[in-house]
């Protein structure tokens, strides 16, 4: 189980790594969005801080998972992100759509993997220190 906690956590830290590098240094060029897809990526940027916003969590998220520190902490802060990758991907762009089901999965497993850390969130009761 540790290898493969190893594999995927580095796998995903490496792709939004490269995601967000490349978003900040414009190293790839964005593919040409058609319908709803084009309405829905225009709103985001109108908003003017969406895109960097998400862009910097993906790249704090990214070293945490390369450099497996603060895992657990990243794991539930990309959650929305990856959630919301999916349903686009699922809704509005279906070609992207298996590498947002590696994304979810992968952000998942990796969030099975630290559940222990997870526990006093799902407490019933606050219990003061």
């Amino acid at each position: 189980m540790k290898i493969a906690v190893a594999i995927i956590r580095i796998l995903l830290g490496v792709l939004f790594l490269f995601a967000s590098v490349a978003y900040f240094l414009n190293l790839v060029e964005p593919p040409e969005l058609e319908g709803a897809m084009e309405d829905f990526s225009a709103g985001l940027a109108a908003s003017g801080y969406v895109f960097t916003v998400i862009k910097t969590l993906e790249l704090l998220c990214g070293l945490a998972f390369v450099s497996g520190i603060f895992v657990p902490l990243a794991t539930v802060l990309i959650f929305p992100v990856t959630v919301n990758i999916l349903f686009v991907h699922l809704f509005l762009d279906p070609a992207g759509l298996p590498v947002a089901v590696f994304v979810t999965v992968a952000n998942l497993f990796l969030a099975y993997a630290c559940r222990k850390h997870y526990r006093l969130l799902f407490s019933s009761k606050i219990q003061p220190a």
